[in-house]
């Protein structure tokens, strides 16, 4: 697990993405470590939980550029988590948040000359240009280095989900998409939530592209074995077939068709991180053992 530590650069840090379950985590951290965090969030968003954490709340949409120019007054650095792609409120998209809403926000941290703008990316997106929300991602990574406005782009792999799989090892299988021996790479959401904090202030980090993930790929089969390890009890592998399920779903939806995709990229055997400049910026990179041990260990995971 990356260390802990305060982010080097003074001053309010402001988080986009804050309502949602990987910018939560991230406001979060930088609260504890005594940074000063403003969020900016959309009108009719829940913010109860930030307030109650000490975090400063303004008001504002990636989709409004005017909206963003007070969200930046007297910030030093900015850490987004914040996706359209997922459609989590009605007008959400990969082209009006993603795309449109990105590069607002950019033109925002230029005018305002933001030290830091720490972007979080997915691996592997400059290799899957079939893959509509993994090479907005790249493209948006584009449009920031031209800014050049100072970046850090974090690039994880998949997260590993205790939300998605807790239900079935609770039962002693583990679902899986897709072929259950093709390896990719996975990532503890914490750890990539502590690797955004870090990333605020540490100089290692300036101006790069950081692939994210545990010491390892691993397939579906590697997981079920790992987690009968680390639980004491055999859990089974439980495939599930993706394509044909995504396939019919694609014929009435973009977000399938999109998802289908990935499903397809990941097949391909290209979505396996390069952890050497995890390494070496944020100083260790935790092994596929202790990441599961870790996510099955907290409270409310079976």
């Amino acid at each position: 697990m990356p260390k802990e530590g305060s982010p080097a650069q003074k001053g309010t840090t402001l988080v986009v993405g804050a309502t949602g379950f990987l910018g939560g985590k991230v406001a979060a951290r930088l609260r504890d470590l005594g940074v000063p965090v403003r969020a900016l969030v959309r009108e009719g968003s829940d913010s109860a939980k930030l307030e109650a954490r000490g975090v400063e709340v303004i008001r504002g949409d990636l989709t409004d550029r005017e909206s963003l120019r007070p969200a930046m007054e007297g910030v030093v650095s900015l850490v987004t988590t914040a996706i359209g792609y997922s459609a989590r409120k009605r007008g959400d998209s990969l082209k009006t948040v993603d795309d449109a809403g990105n590069r607002n926000l950019i033109d925002a941290a230029r005018e305002a000359r933001l030290g830091r703008f720490v972007f979080t990316s997915v691996l592997a997106c400059d290799l899957a240009e079939g893959v509509p929300h993994f090479w907005q991602k790249k493209l948006t990574e584009d449009y920031l280095e031209a800014s050049g406005v100072p970046f850090v782009s974090l690039r994880p792999g998949a997260f590993f989900s205790a939300e998605f799989w807790g239900k079935g090892v609770r039962k002693g299988h583990l679902r899986s998409f897709g072929p259950p021996d093709t390896r990719w790479t996975y990532v503890d959401p914490d750890d990539v939530a502590q690797c955004l904090v870090q990333a605020v202030g540490n100089p290692k980090a300036l101006n790069k592209r950081i692939d994210l993930g545990t010491d390892r790929p691993l397939s579906a089969r590697d997981i079920a074995g790992i987690l009968s390890e680390v639980l004491g009890r055999r859990i089974a592998l439980r495939p599930v077939p993706a394509a044909p399920i995504l396939a019919l779903f694609g014929l009435f939806s973009e977000r399938m068709r999109d998802f289908k995709a990935m499903f397809d990229f990941f097949q391909t055997g290209k979505y396996v991180a390069d952890t050497a400049l995890q390494r070496e910026v944020f100083g260790s990179v935790p092994s596929s053992e202790e990441s599961l041990r870790r996510l099955f260990a907290r409270p409310g995971v079976p």
